[in-house]
């Protein structure tokens, strides 16, 4: 009689074992499935990739207060993503511009739609096209200092990157006029000469 007790005891208690393993499987298996979803969705949708990011140093502008910052936007996605907008603690103000023709003159202006990243594609950001215009500078830039930039794009994602300061190339003039946008003629003729390298602008 003790034996089968015994037994049946031992049994028990291996039932409860096996349950209690079991039990715990089940519960790796539901943390690990979510997991694995997140991971999938984290890298679906645009993949955004700057380089070459630099600002304009502000010696020997004639305009202090204002400069451009520059860089490559490549879309490594499969889907299309546009940059909005940005931010940056040396500046009041921060605009996406962008160069257009208006009534046959050549202008820069805020992009209002920013900068269009289509999927697999990209855009550079440069002087005589689509540029960050920073204004309402707190601090004059010198070439070796480093600006950080947040970047915004539409789908809600941001990216913050670390620009260096480079030197003013310009031989004269200021950065475009932003309170007319307007370059005149003479200076459209010189977009067509060189491109969207233009020396005397951002």
């Amino acid at each position: 009689m003790h034996r089968t007790t015994t037994r049946r005891t031992r049994r028990s208690a291996l039932g409860a074992l096996a349950l209690a393993g079991a039990l715990v499987l089940s519960a790796c298996g539901e943390d690990t499935e979510p997991a694995e979803q997140s991971g999938s969705a984290a890298t679906s949708g645009p993949e955004i990739v700057v380089t070459d990011p630099w600002v304009r140093a502000t010696d020997g502008a004639e305009d202090t207060t204002m400069t451009a910052a520059f860089m490559d936007l490549a879309n490594q996605g499969d889907e299309g993503v546009s940059l909005v907008s940005a931010s940056s603690d040396v500046a009041g103000t921060v605009e996406i511009h962008e160069m257009a023709n208006v009534d046959g003159k050549a202008v820069m202006q805020e992009a209002e739609d920013g900068v269009e990243l289509k999927a697999r594609g990209g855009q550079l950001l440069q002087p005589g096209g689509y540029h960050v215009m920073l204004m309402g500078l707190t601090e004059e830039l010198a070439a070796g200092d480093e600006v950080e930039l947040t970047l915004e794009f539409s789908d809600g994602s941001t990216q913050e990157i670390t620009a260096p300061v480079k030197a003013f190339t310009e031989e004269e003039g200021q950065y475009h006029d932003h309170s007319s946008h307007d370059h005149g003629d003479d200076e459209k003729q010189g977009d067509e000469k060189h491109g969207n390298e233009d020396p005397e602008h951002p």
